[in-house]
């Protein structure tokens, strides 16, 4: 019989250092900027406020992911429960557009282009992932 007391916690990652310039991202590895450091430190203390403990944390093979993740579980006191290293949570590949300004692709293809690439479900960046297919 399922346990009825098991919480899923999904955290984003804090901010990167291409997040502040902007940049397509994905599977690119930028660090956190002190700014994502601190909103780490504060999901853990969020948590911790809640009184949430954890037996097993998971994260993608992505430096921005792991260091979140370091540095909440250190907020908790839990840092030595088991982490889960998968390249399967990966955020989506951008292709092409990966370390492009959001701004200069929007004027280089259009608004609606890049907000298809972005938002749609199953029209994939050009050399990049759909939503579909992470």
């Amino acid at each position: 019989m399922p346990q009825s007391n098991r919480l899923l916690v999904l955290v984003r990652h804090g901010q990167s250092d291409w997040n502040l310039k902007n940049l397509f991202t994905g599977w690119k590895d930028p660090d956190l900027t002190p700014a994502g450091v601190e909103e780490a430190k504060e999901a853990g203390r969020r948590l911790k406020a809640r009184g949430l403990s954890f037996d097993v944390a998971f994260t993608s093979a992505l430096i921005r992911a792991q260091r979140t993740l370091d540095l909440a579980l250190k907020e908790l006191g839990q840092s030595n429960i088991p982490i889960i290293q998968d390249q399967a949570l990966n955020e989506r590949h951008y292709g092409d557009l990966s370390g492009l300004n959001k701004d200069d692709a929007r004027a280089k293809w259009g608004e609606e282009q890049v907000l298809i690439w972005r938002r749609s479900y199953d029209v994939p960046p050009p050399g990049g992932e759909s939503l579909k297919d992470t």
